[in-house]
C-alpha cells in the first residue's frame, strides 16, 4: 500500500523526510515498481497557494509552533483517514484544539529510524479506522439491504393480482441489483404430467420488449433451462463468451431481432419453501449507473458490468422471497376459486328449490356491484364522498349473490306457489263441483222419474223442459261458481264484490256420499282466494320472509376474512325501507347500509322484469323504473342511488332482451 505523507515548507525535517521515499513518486524496488511499505512525501506550502489534493490515508507533519490544528483542518478533508505528527521546538507545547486528530509528538531533530516508526504505527492507527470504516459501511449497507428486502417482501405479500405480482417481482429484482432489463419464466405442469418453462413477462429501461409467448424444456440446453436442471444460479460476466461447464452459448436471436446487446447475465431459480424450482429470473446487464440507457454498443461498454457476488446474494433472496410469494398468492386464488365454487354451488341450491327465480341471484349480483362502481365514481351528490376498493366490491358481490340462500329454509311449496290456492287445493274444489254438477243432475233425473212414475206420460213435455231448464241453470250457476274462484286464484288484485261472491259460493252446497249437504268451499280455501293482492296470506309472507334472517343465520356462520366481515350485515338489510316498513328489523334511513340500499334497488328491479315468474307477468324496463320510482316517491327506496341507477343505466348489465310481452302469466 502506498502511504502519503504530507509536510509543511520550511520544515527541519524535510531532508529526513525525502530519505523515505523521492517527492512525489514513492520509494521504489529494483524492478521498478512500487514497494509495499513505501511513502509517497508531497510538501505543502504553508503560506498558501494551490490546495493540495489529498488523498488518503495520510499523515500530516506540522510544526508545533506554526502550524495550528484548527488550521490544519480547514484545508484537509472532511474524512477521518489522516493523522498529525507535530514537531517540538524545545519545550514548547502547540495549541491544537480537539486532540483526536494528534497522533503524536516529536522532537525537531529527530532520526529517520525514529520517524519511520512514528509513521508506521500512525498509518496502522488509519488502517484500524479504515477498517472500522469499512465495517460501519458494510453494516449500514446490510441493514439497508434487510430493510429493502423486508419492504420488497411486504409488497410482494400484499399483492393480491397475480399478473401485477410477476410485474413487481422483475421489477424489485432489477431495482435492487441494478439491472437494466428482467425477465421471468413459471415451471408450470401439462396434461401429460410433464412440466416445462412459460415466459410470462420482460422489462427494461432501455426499451420495451413485445416479447412473442413461447415456452422452453427444462434441460440444460438455456439459461432457464438450465437454471431449473442444476438448480443452480449462473452468474455470466459475457454472455458471448463461451462459458465453461455450460453446455451451450448464448442464443443471440433475442438481441438480433430487438437490437439489443446483453453482455452481464444473472439466471437466479425461484425456490419455494419445499426447496422446489418454481420459475427463474434473468436479470441483463448490471449497470454502473440506474439511469444509464444501453442505447448503442458503445453505451454497453461504458455502463455494464459484472454482477457482483453482493448482488447475487440479494438476488437469490429476493428470488426466494418472490417464490414464496407467487406460491401463497397460488394459494390465496385456490382458496378464492374454492370459495367461488361454494357459492355457486349454494346459488345452485336455491335455484334446485325455487327453479322459477333461476339467475336471479347473479343478475341482483350483476346489477348491484355495477351500481356501487357509479357510485364510486360519483362526483356530486350525497355519495360524492363514498368509495369501494376492489376488496369491497368483491364483498358487495359475495353478499348480493348468497342474499336469498335462507329460502332453503322456507318449505318448497311457499317458495314455488304462483297462485293463491296450491294445486292440491284447487283439485279438491274441482272434484266438489264435478260432484255438485252430477248432483243436479241426478236430482233432475230423479225428478223426471217421479213424474213418470206418477203420472205416466200424459202433459210430459212441458214437464221435463221445465226440469230440464232448472237444472241448466243450477249448471250454469255452478259454471259461474267455478269461473270466479279461478278468476280470484290468479294473483292479480281482487275485484270489487269477491268478498260477497266468495261468502254466497262458501254458503252454497252439494250433497256427500250419505246426501248430507257439503259446502262448496272451506273456511281456509275462502281466505286463500281473498288475499287482496298477491299469492300468499300472512302466515305464508311471513314464512317467506323469514328467508332473510335464516341467510343471515347463515352467513354469520362463516369465518369471514375482514375484508368479508359486513357481508351477513349486507345481505340482512336488502328488503329494509327508509320509512322502517320493511323487514326484518324495521330499521331506517341512514341505519341502513349503503350496500343493502343498493342491493334493494337491484332486487325488486329484477323481480319485476324477470320473464320467468310463473305468478306474475314481466314489465318492461319503462314500467319498471316507473314501479321504482313510485316507491322512490314513497319514501321506501334511496332517491340518490335510484337516480344514478337511472342515469347511469345500470340495469343493461343484464341485457335489454329481459321484457317478453308474450310471457304466459301463470297457469
Amino acid at each position: 500500500m502506498l502511504k502519503r505523507v504530507y509536510y509543511f515548507e520550511p520544515c527541519p525535517l524535510a531532508p529526513v523526510l525525502r530519505q523515505l521515499g523521492r517527492v512525489g513518486t514513492g520509494r521504489r524496488s529494483r524492478k521498478g515498481k512500487t514497494a509495499p511499505d513505501a511513502y509517497e512525501v508531497i510538501p505543502i506550502d504553508r503560506k498558501g497557494g494551490e490546495r493540495p489534493r489529498w488523498e488518503l490515508p495520510a499523515v500530516i507533519i506540522a510544526d508545533a509552533g506554526e502550524d495550528e490544528l484548527a488550521r490544519i483542518e480547514k484545508i484537509a478533508p472532511e474524512e477521518d483517514e489522516w493523522r498529525v505528527i507535530y514537531l517540538l521546538r524545545g519545550a514548547s507545547t502547540p495549541w491544537f484544539g480537539s486532540s483526536q486528530r494528534v497522533f503524536a509528538f516529536l522532537p525537531e531533530r529527530v532520526p529517520l529510524v525514529v520517524i519511520e516508526k512514528a509513521l508506521e504505527r500512525a498509518f496502522e492507527s488509519l488502517r484500524h479506522v479504515a477498517e472500522r470504516k469499512q465495517a460501519r459501511r458494510e453494516l449500514n449497507r446490510a441493514a439497508a439491504d434487510l430493510e429493502a428486502l423486508n419492504k420488497i417482501g411486504v409488497a410482494l405479500s400484499a399483492e393480491r393480482d397475480p399478473d401485477a405480482l410477476l410485474q413487481l417481482i422483475v421489477a424489485k429484482s432489477r431495482e435492487i441489483t441494478g439491472s437494466d432489463a428482467g425477465s421471468l419464466y413459471l415451471v408450470e405442469e401439462k396434461p401429460d404430467g410433464t412440466k416445462h418453462l412459460v415466459f410470462k413477462l420482460m422489462q427494461s429501461d432501455t426499451r420495451e420488449f413485445l416479447v412473442r409467448p413461447h415456452s422452453l424444456p427444462i434441460n440444460k440446453e438455456s439459461m432457464a433451462g438450465h437454471a431449473v436442471a442444476t438448480e443452480r444460479l449462473r452468474n455470466i460476466k459475457d454472455a458471448y463468451r463461451r462459458i465453461p461447464n455450460l453446455p451451450f452459448p448464448l442464443n443471440g436471436d433475442f438481441d438480433r431481432e430487438f437490437n439489443y446487446q446483453t453482455k452481464s447475465m444473472l439466471v437466479v431459480p425461484m425456490k419455494n419453501q419445499k426447496d422446489e424450482v418454481i420459475g427463474v429470473l434473468e436479470l441483463l446487464n448490471a449497470k454502473k449507473r440506474a439511469e444509464a440507457r444501453l442505447v448503442s454498443d458503445a453505451r454497453v461498454e461504458q455502463e455494464v458490468i459484472s454482477f457482483s457476488k453482493h448482488s447475487e446474494q440479494l438476488a437469490e433472496s429476493l428470488a426466494s422471497q418472490a417464490a414464496v410469494a407467487l406460491e401463497n398468492n397460488r394459494l390465496y386464488r385456490d382458496i378464492q376459486n374454492q370459495f367461488e365454487g361454494f357459492v355457486r354451488a349454494s346459488i345452485k341450491a336455491i335455484e334446485l328449490r325455487d327453479p322459477t327465480t333461476s339467475g336471479h341471484s347473479e343478475r341482483v349480483a350483476a346489477l348491484t356491484v355495477r351500481l356501487a362502481e357509479v357510485v364510486d365514481r360519483a362526483t356530486i351528490g350525497p355519495y360524492a364522498e363514498v368509495s369501494f376498493s376492489p376488496g369491497d366490491l368483491q364483498e358487495l358481490k359475495y353478499a348480493s349473490l348468497l342474499h336469498d340462500f335462507g329460502k332453503v329454509g322456507v318449505r318448497e311449496h311457499l317458495l314455488v306457489k304462483a297462485k293463491k290456492l296450491y294445486p292440491s287445493q284447487r283439485e279438491l274444489i274441482e272434484e266438489r263441483f264435478l260432484a255438485a254438477r252430477r248432483g243436479v243432475e241426478l236430482e233432475s233425473a230423479r225428478k223426471k222419474l217421479d213424474y213418470l212414475l206418477r203420472n205416466g206420460r200424459e202433459s210430459i213435455e212441458p214437464v221435463l223442459a221445465a226440469i230440464d231448464g232448472a237444472r241448466e241453470k243450477d249448471l250454469a250457476r255452478l259454471r259461474g261458481f267455478m269461473e270466479f274462484i279461478l278468476r280470484v286464484n290468479e294473483p292479480s288484485s281482487l275485484p270489487d264484490g269477491a268478498p260477497e261472491k266468495l261468502a254466497e259460493i262458501a254458503a252454497a252446497t252439494f250433497p256427500g256420499l250419505e246426501g248430507e249437504p257439503k259446502p262448496l268451499l272451506a273456511p281456509q280455501e275462502v281466505g286463500l282466494l281473498s288475499i287482496p293482492r298477491g299469492t300468499l296470506d300472512d302466515s305464508e309472507r311471513a314464512q317467506i320472509e323469514s328467508h332473510v334472517e335464516h341467510s343471515y343465520e347463515f352467513l354469520r356462520k362463516i369465518p369471514w376474512t375482514k375484508e368479508f366481515k359486513r357481508i351477513p350485515e349486507i345481505a340482512r338489510a336488502h328488503h329494509e325501507k327508509l320509512d322502517g316498513s320493511g323487514y326484518p328489523d324495521h330499521i331506517k334511513g341512514d341505519a341502513i347500509p349503503c350496500q343493502a340500499k343498493m342491493m334493494t334497488i337491484s332486487d325488486i328491479y329484477d323481480a319485476l322484469t324477470a320473464a320467468d315468474r310463473p305468478y306474475k307477468r314481466a314489465v318492461a324496463v319503462e314500467r319498471a323504473l316507473d314501479i321504482i320510482g313510485s316507491e322512490v316517491k314513497s319514501n321506501l327506496l334511496d332517491p340518490d342511488l335510484f337516480q344514478l341507477f337511472v342515469e347511469a343505466q345500470v340495469y343493461r348489465v343484464v341485457g335489454q332482451a329481459r321484457y317478453r310481452p308474450d310471457a304466459p302469466a301463470g297457469q
